[in-house]
């Protein structure tokens, strides 16, 4: 037999806390609790209890955001989305909306970061192990800032790889909530890693194209119209929405021909000038093999070129889509630097 298991005092379980040192850890710059009742900056102890239902059932709504240069880029539309979800999932805010942007500035201005990436978290909260709701008191709001992860330098400039996913797709009524729960999602992850692809996006049951496990996909036809799968069926993604938003310009200015909603199948994607992969960090990403067909000249292309522009430029100066972090945001860039 082995020596016996140690039993820990709280003392001793803050000491061993303390002596971690990951190497993650350099990401988390702050975090806020609801549960601690305030912000710390310690890695060490960015803690949420075990019976918290968001950990043992996946009971909870998040989201996920950048600033950029001392600015929320999308900050209303993750809020808005954050409230549908909550609905859905029948929960309630432990703070009121105008509270809860307070606190996401505070957040970030305790990461001393002009440059980085949100992530807000409600809970069921704890109060015990079973699958009833009722069972605990009050819901939790954790926010969390991160550095903000890139993509390496070479899936920009060569593209990326993507097959179908033989993950069964979410049901519409869950599809449309961003919730905790997300083992679809990393098993569609794990999927593409398997496979030694980039990433997956499912099928659903009508053979139509779906999303990816943290992005969604569209396409640009020969005849220049961008299409994307239908959002009733999927997670409607807060950067391919505001690429569809910005596109129509492109519309009205006769150099797409439309932007519009489809039922998309793989075969669509095939025969596509360009297929293009959106999500919250990169923002736009040029699919150059999907399912082992070369997708038009098999290297990123024009429309990923115009569209990544488009979108980090919006990131960086669009109106009506900027929230300040700071009093002066672009004070802060130069004085609050990064950690």
């Amino acid at each position: 037999m082995g020596s016996p298991v140690a039993k820990l005092s709280f003392d001793a379980v803050v000491d061993r806390l303390l002596q971690k040192n990951e190497a993650y850890h350099a990401n988390y710059l702050a975090m806020y609790s609801s549960w601690y009742g305030g912000i710390c900056t310690d890695p060490r102890i960015m803690l949420i209890p075990l019976d918290d239902h968001l950990v043992h059932r996946g009971d909870g709504v998040f989201e996920a955001f950048k600033c950029v240069k001392g600015y929320l880029y999308l900050l209303d539309q993750h809020v808005e989305r954050l409230a549908r979800s909550s609905e859905i999932a029948q929960l309630r805010w432990p703070v009121s909306r105008a509270e809860l942007v307070s606190l996401i500035k505070e957040t970030v201005r305790a990461a001393q970061s002009p440059n980085c990436l949100v992530r807000l978290y409600i809970s069921r909260g704890p109060g015990g192990f079973s699958p009833d709701p009722y069972e605990c008191p009050a819901s939790q709001l954790y926010i969390v800032v991160t550095r903000v992860s890139d993509v390496p330098e070479e899936k920009r400039t060569r593209g990326v790889t993507l097959k179908s996913s033989h993950i069964p797709i979410k049901k519409s009524y869950f599809a449309n909530v961003k919730s905790c729960n997300y083992l679809p999602n990393v098993l569609m992850t794990k999927e593409a890693r398997d496979a030694g692809v980039d990433f997956t996006v499912s099928i659903d049951e009508n053979g139509f194209l779906g999303e990816g496990a943290t992005e969604n996909v569209g396409i640009v036809t020969k005849d220049r119209r961008f299409l994307v799968p239908r959002f009733e069926r999927i997670l409607q993604g807060t950067t391919i929405t505001r690429m569809m938003e910005l596109a129509r310009d492109l519309v009205t200015a006769g150099e797409l021909a439309e932007v519009a909603e489809a039922d998309l199948r793989p075969k669509d994607a095939y025969e596509a000038a360009e297929m293009l992969i959106f999500g919250t960090t990169y923002p736009v990403l040029s699919v150059v093999i999907y399912d082992r067909h070369v997708i038009g000249d098999g290297v990123p292309g024009p429309w990923f070129r115009r569209f990544r522009a488009m979108l980090l430029q919006d990131a960086e100066s669009g109106e009506g889509v900027r929230t300040p972090v700071w009093s002066n945001a672009h004070e802060s860039v130069s004085t609050a630097g990064e950690p």
